[in-house]
């Protein structure tokens, strides 16, 4: 149940530094607005989002598992908290209107992605559904909701103290960005220094070691689901706070990106390998490669097929030096 890196997890993380060395190198020859002080302040602004989601990606594929929902479940939180902020709830029963304060829209949004990750959780643990299965059913049923909930219009003027979390700056950094760091920190410290971070890995290493081992593989499974619905809630609300608007297309393929980052940054698709600071490598490269791509000026269907590509060569590296590392 060690959590000492595998000369395979090495060889993966200082691939993916190397990558965004190569990369950083390359875009500041190409293009003359890449090296700027503010491109990167909107390039810690653009991963602020995919590295919410890629945290609670992290925890899921480390436990062995997968999350297609992310994307509809942020959503969904984005929807509902600005709907909770903008038009408040009636209360029939007591004949009274309930109105939110932005902290209480953004604990509103982290209950729903909560709730969201509990039944995935719920339904790959007690009904012993496959995660592609059980994610891939959330991702609709959410994306539907969605819909149901903002009658497929955004929710606008959603107030500056609430848009304050999506585009204030503090130091001269994006808010996002501030909120995100303190994410890493924590869950950094919960998957390596706590039970439950060690019975992860060891769930995602082998489930039956672990089960043997008297570990609560429901449970461990069960909570990374839950953690993982929670931080594409958060997501959800910095989304909307930053856009001052939550529309019901919102996060469409996000899912592909948290993916991508989190094996970019070191994770086994078959789970027991990852970490946090991983991800947060991983979504760099995504950012950094999106928005290079984006100044200089490549269409958009062929960011598509670029990052598409970007996902399989990560998958490869993945794959072979697992197979690398297997056989020291």
């Amino acid at each position: 149940m060690t959590d000492r890196p595998s000369l395979g997890a090495r060889a993966a993380k200082l691939q993916a530094i190397a990558a965004l060395v190569v990369l950083v190198i390359g875009l500041s020859l190409a293009t003359d607005s890449f090296w700027t002080p503010d491109n990167g302040v909107n390039v810690l602004r653009q991963i602020s989002v995919n590295l919410c989601l890629s945290i609670g990606m992290t925890l899921v594929i480390v436990a062995g598992g997968i999350d297609l929902s992310v994307g509809s479940v942020l959503a969904l939180s984005g929807a509902v908290a600005a709907g909770m902020l903008k038009n408040g709830v009636d209360i029939a029963a007591i004949g009274s209107h309930l109105e939110f304060t932005a902290a209480g829209a953004v604990a509103v949004g982290i209950v729903v992605g909560l709730l969201c990750g509990a039944f995935n959780g719920t339904a790959i643990t007690r009904f012993g559904l496959p995660p592609f299965v059980a994610t891939l059913g959330m991702l609709s049923i959410a994306r539907g909701l969605t819909m149901l909930w903002t009658g497929g219009h955004p929710i606008t003027g959603l107030g500056e103290t609430f848009g304050a979390l999506g585009s204030g700056r503090f130091l001269g950094l994006p808010t996002p960005a501030w909120v995100v760091a303190g994410l890493v920190l924590v869950f950094a410290v919960v998957t390596r220094r706590t039970p439950f971070g060690l019975h992860l890995y060891a769930v995602g290493g082998s489930e039956r070691a672990a089960k043997l081992s008297g570990v609560d593989v429901g449970r461990v499974k069960f909570l990374a689901y839950t953690l993982c619905g929670g931080l594409a809630g958060m997501a959800g609300v910095l989304v909307a706070a930053r856009l001052d608007s939550a529309t019901p297309n919102a996060g469409i393929a996000y899912e592909l990106d948290s993916i991508a980052a989190v094996v970019i940054g070191g994770a086994s698709l078959s789970g027991g390998r990852g970490s946090v600071f991983g991800a947060v490598l991983g979504c760099l490269i995504i950012g950094v490669l999106n928005n290079g791509l984006v100044l200089m000026e490549v269409s958009p269907f062929w960011q598509q097929v670029i990052k598409g590509a970007v996902i399989l060569a990560a998958v490869a590296i993945d794959r072979a030096t697992r197979t690398g590392g297997a056989s020291e």
